[in-house]
């Protein structure tokens, strides 16, 4: 079935999403930076690549909308996602502290990469 071999592709994709985009934010806090922007700079990271590779291998097709179409959805997915991430990190490290904030911020990803994984294959890159 498609949606096995699509969800293993994103997957693999969003792994090095997740490795990148909290390695970002781990290094960034660590040296100063405040939670919301270094979450911010995480998820851009991530995201450049992650949005590049899920259109070449994870939901590449023959007959492709415009680019900008399928860049303007992403990227209202992904400010919805980053808002989501953004609030819960922030929150996790004002209240249980910065160190335990790193731990989470792979485990939040996680979650909402499912999201992101239903409503890139059917809406982003209509699948």
């Amino acid at each position: 079935m498609k949606i096995f071999r699509d969800g293993t592709r994103f997957v693999m994709v969003g792994a090095i999403q997740i490795l990148i985009d909290s390695a970002t934010y781990i290094a960034l806090t660590n040296v100063g930076v405040a939670a919301a922007p270094a979450n911010i700079c995480g998820r851009c990271a991530g995201a450049l690549l992650g949005f590049w590779l899920n259109g070449r291998i994870t939901f590449a097709r023959n007959e492709q909308p415009h680019l900008h179409l399928r860049l303007a959805r992403y990227l209202t997915l992904w400010v919805i996602l980053t808002t989501i991430s953004t609030a819960s990190l922030v929150t996790i490290a004002n209240h249980a502290g910065l160190a335990r904030s790193w731990w989470c911020k792979p485990l939040i990803e996680i979650v909402l990469g499912v999201t992101s994984f239903l409503l890139s294959r059917h809406w982003v890159y209509q699948r």
